[in-house]
């Protein structure tokens, strides 16, 4: 197998459909377009054709398009067949296509040639698959904006000033009989200063990203019988937990996706937390524990008139770093105001899940500590963990740069260190990539992108 093969594969999703699509891409397209229609239709021009089998009989009929390279979206020629959409038909049209001399595509392989050949690169690359698996309005808008390129523009705005500082550096190193003084001279200091402002900003803006694209992970914990199901259930509108008075009714991980303006959120149920001797509510607390150590965020649900008798609750048993938001439920019991504030724990809310009460300043104040409000609106682009990652270490390499050119006055080591945040914005975009990287982003596609 090689990226010089024919490739092809059913475009549109399982099951039955009025319309189902295949997709062929590679250089023996034209040829197999001969056997299949009886000849390549004019360049993106929508023809009707049958398909026929290999004794000249009717498969199925519909629409043939064809692109020729470079100007298709993997930069071969490519052709599609959309017919009726029966799992049998579609079958029976691909296992023709490939006795054509086509092989089945790999998942993401004609994101893979698009990529390769120069067509888009690897930030518009993924914001295809995010377009596909948009689970909120607000990350479709952000996906389209990346695959327009408003990320690429950044990054590649952020390398050409990497560039010029490079370049002035460097000059100064191979040409020592200038004597010029990194320390003494300013425009390192001050064209650094601009990076590091710039580079600050992408960060910022590719934080709101990854958040509308991944969404968090929130475990709602605390003793039995605090009302965590009849949160999970008003969080989710509509009732998703058994709720009942008697405590450890939960005895397995409940798990919602709701959307906080536009804000995903994987909301985890738990069993109550306390000691037991039943074996089944005990593997339950135990799931609990263990998704606690995964959350990105914790609610640690009481009841109001515990709290009121008993106080502040022990929490040192939780992982540590894990943000914490203290509610306090059941409001409606105690005529309490629903409200929200810092307390000697942190922040606590008050709330009544039964009758909804306080809701609205938690989901607030869910969507705050989140970091929703890193950046204005809803966000520039969005961005993946890995982005993220390639733009903090390109922003701690321009940082140690500066650090040895202020300690040792080296140029050298300052140039090194500006080479490699340059080679860490490049994996962004896929300028400089690893094999094995390319591997894994593309192995999430769909079989037919």
């Amino acid at each position: 197998m090689s990226d010089s093969d024919t490739i092809a594969a059913i475009a549109t999703p399982p099951g039955a459909g009025g319309v189902g699509i295949i997709r062929l891409s590679g250089p023996e397209t034209p040829r197999i377009a001969e056997d299949l229609i009886g000849g390549l239709p004019q360049p993106r021009h929508a023809v009707f054709r049958r398909f026929r089998d290999r004794n000249g009989d009717a498969i199925d009929e519909g629409i043939a398009l064809y692109f020729p390279q470079p100007h298709s979206f993997t930069g071969e020629d490519v052709l599609e067949l959309q017919g009726h959409g029966g799992p049998v038909v579609m079958d029976l049209l691909l296992q023709r296509v490939l006795q054509c001399g086509a092989r089945i595509a790999h998942a993401g392989e004609f994101s893979k040639r698009a990529f390769l050949n120069g067509k888009l690169d690897l930030t518009q690359i993924e914001a295809v698959a995010d377009l596909i698996e948009a689970g909120t309005a607000a990350a479709a808008r952000l996906a389209v904006r990346s695959l327009e390129g408003a990320f690429s523009e950044r990054v590649h705005a952020l390398v050409e000033q990497l560039i010029q500082l490079r370049m002035y550096v460097e000059a100064a190193i191979d040409f020592p009989e200038e004597e010029i003084d990194f320390l003494s001279d300013g425009k390192v200091a001050a064209d650094t200063a601009h990076l590091q402002q710039a580079l600050s900003q992408t960060i910022a803006a590719a934080r709101t990203g990854r958040l509308l694209r991944d969404g968090i992970s929130l475990v709602i914990a605390g003793p039995p019988n605090a009302g965590k199901s009849s949160l999970l259930n008003a969080l989710a509108g509509r009732e998703s937990a058994i709720v009942t008075e008697i405590p450890g009714t939960t005895r397995d991980l409940l798990r919602e996706r709701i959307q906080i303006d536009g804000i995903p959120v994987h909301v985890v149920d738990t069993a109550g937390l306390r000691h037991s001797d039943d074996r089944v509510e005990q593997e339950g607390i135990r799931r609990a524990r263990d998704e606690l150590h995964k959350a990105d965020l914790i609610l640690w649900l009481l009841d109001e008139r515990d709290f009121q008798e008993q106080g502040y609750p022990d929490t040192s048993q939780l992982p540590p770093g894990i943000p914490l938001i203290l509610v306090r439920n059941k409001i409606d019991l105690t005529n309490s105001k629903p409200a929200i504030f810092e307390g000697s724990q942190g922040a606590e809310v008050l709330i009544s899940a039964r009758a909804g009460t306080g809701l609205e300043l938690l989901r607030q104040h869910i969507k705050q500590r989140a970091g929703a409000s890193a950046v204005g609106g809803e966000g520039e682009f969005l961005a993946r963990r890995r982005h993220l990652d390639a733009l903090e270490r390109a922003d701690r390499h321009v940082q140690d740069g500066l650090e040895q050119l202020q300690t040792t006055g080296s140029g050298e080591l300052l140039a090194e260190e500006l080479r490699l945040a340059q080679q860490a914005l490049n994996e962004i975009t896929g300028e400089f990539t690893a094999d094995d990287l390319l591997g894994e982003i593309f192995a999430g596609f769909c079989i037919g992108k």
